[in-house]
């Protein structure tokens, strides 16, 4: 069932066990799997079924630190959320991704990969995905992945039509929560708005929160000032250890095997590094993609190259019209440290047009960053010389510690943190279920929960941790009144 306001909603009578705030991947997977098990729920989505300015404005917001996009483009505020402009690049986080690092503070998840597997199948029919190619090993040091690019699936375009057919699913749009309202033990009701005015309160028996890797912070830090606490009652975490996938072209290099890099069908081959390669550097995790050019470029790339590696150009020199393949571009990018200062905060200043505090972004990347991009690359180029797969060429930028470029991909739109999984109540918010520490019936999907981000994109992994939250919560739900 689909309703176009509050009052809509509230005329139809339906009454649902569970309110899943956000209609984005990770709102719609969980109710996906709430149907399934026959516990109704409603979805509510402060936009429309369309793009709107007006929506679309109160995603905007401050950033301080490093440079970033202005974070009402970063993400969309529809039906769908921002898989309406999803890329459609997957991979699921790896195992040792989910490890600590020794030699990294605050790394480690309270579950492992294997928690989620069981969901992979599910993830890959709501992506549209074939199974994945697996990882070969190119090198000790490397391994050559697959970065998945499907056909990007847009949730309001293929889910439209089943959430508006179901009888256990009831999507509300133009309806958003301006706060949730608790008392330290649960949530008791949440204040909503709809077609921009007040629509009273809706008191549900459980809650979750999905709103996106920045909204959740920002909603459940006003929910919990407004209500004193009694929102997220273990707060020193909330809003804290938010990060992104920094993306920077760091080099350039000549291939020798093409069949090597088995390079995909638009000449990308991607490759990250071993366990054991990133704890002897003691980075974090990374990839390479490659991006192979035109042969006709060789030419200036060797003149270019010449007075700086002439080491290199001697090599290329012999290989070429040998076998010398193409040149490549190398782009890098690399999952930040949890980091406690780089954080969604409420702006003291500025306010949106329900009167709510806007977002401001403290993001910075630091010394672990630098270091895992320019040891990674180092180490890539090593690897690839002493396979004789081609040669690298890093960047002086990168090379001589320059300042962070603003001209090139900078990120990837990926906002990870902020309520992040975990045991302890003073480094994270929610638990392995996606509960909220303290709270009986508050839980919180998407990105958000991510401890640590891995090399590769969200979407997937979001996704299946947002099934398996939605197979756990339809057993909960199920079985009676939320316990603490």
């Amino acid at each position: 069932m689909i309703f176009q306001d509050a009052s809509e909603f509230r005329a139809s009578g339906f009454s649902p066990r569970v309110c899943i705030i956000g209609s984005g991947p990770a709102g719609i997977s969980v109710a996906l799997k709430l149907a399934a098990a026959r516990v109704p729920c409603v979805i509510l989505e402060a936009g429309s079924d369309e793009w709107t300015e007006e929506s679309q404005d109160v995603y905007r917001g401050e950033v301080l630190g490093d440079h970033y996009f202005d974070l009402d483009v970063t993400r969309l505020r529809y039906f769908g959320g921002s898989s309406n402009h999803w890329a459609g690049w997957c991979r699921v986080l790896d195992s040792h991704d989910f490890e600590p690092k020794a030699y990294v503070e605050h790394t480690g998840w309270p579950i492992r990969r294997t928690d989620i597997e069981p969901f992979l199948d599910e993830t890959r029919d709501v992506l549209g995905l074939a199974p994945f190619i697996p990882d070969r090993a190119v090198s000790d040091e490397f391994r050559w992945f697959e970065m998945r690019k499907s056909q990007p699936v847009r949730f309001r375009e293929k889910f439209a039509e089943p959430l508006a057919r179901s009888p256990l699913i009831a999507l509300v749009l133009n309806t958003q929560v301006d706060e949730l309202a608790g008392d330290g033990v649960a949530v008791t009701s949440a204040k909503i708005r709809s077609r921009g005015a007040p629509a009273g309160e809706l008191a549900v028996p459980y809650v979750v929160v999905a709103t996106g890797g920045l909204e959740n912070s920002r909603l459940l830090l006003w929910s919990n000032e407004r209500s004193g606490g009694g929102v997220v009652p273990h707060a020193a975490a909330l809003g804290r250890y938010w990060m992104e996938h920094p993306m920077f072209e760091v080099g350039a290099g000549f291939v020798t095997d093409v069949d090597a890099m088995a390079f995909d069908h638009e000449g990308d081959a991607f490759f990250m590094p071993s366990v054991e390669a990133m704890a002897a550097r003691e980075v974090l995790n990374f990839h390479v993609q490659v991006e192979s050019m035109p042969y006709r470029g060789v030419k200036k790339f060797i003149a270019d190259t010449a007075c700086l590696a002439p080491e290199t150009t001697e090599w290329v020199a012999g290989a070429l019209g040998l076998r010398l393949q193409c040149s490549a571009r190398l782009h890098m990018a690399w999952e930040q440290p949890p980091r406690a200062h780089n954080r969604v905060a409420l702006s003291a200043t500025e306010r949106d047009a329900a009167g709510i505090p806007r977002i401001e972004l403290h993001w910075k990347k630091d010394d672990l960053d630098r270091r895992t991009m320019l040891e990674g690359i180092r180490l890539f180029g090593e690897s690839f010389a002493r396979k004789d797969l081609g040669r690298v060429r890093i960047s002086d930028w990168a090379r001589d510690g320059g300042d962070w470029p603003e001209d090139m991909e900078i990120a990837g739109n990926h906002h990870m943190g902020g309520t992040r999984m975990g045991t302890d109540p003073s480094t994270s918010v929610v638990d392995g279920d996606c509960k909220v520490h303290g709270m009986a019936n508050l839980y919180v999907a998407g990105s958000s929960v991510f401890a640590t981000s891995g090399q590769c994109t969200p979407t997937t992994t979001i996704t299946a941790l947002a099934l398996r939250l939605g197979d756990h919560l339809g057993r909960v739900a199920a079985a009676g009144p939320a316990k603490a």
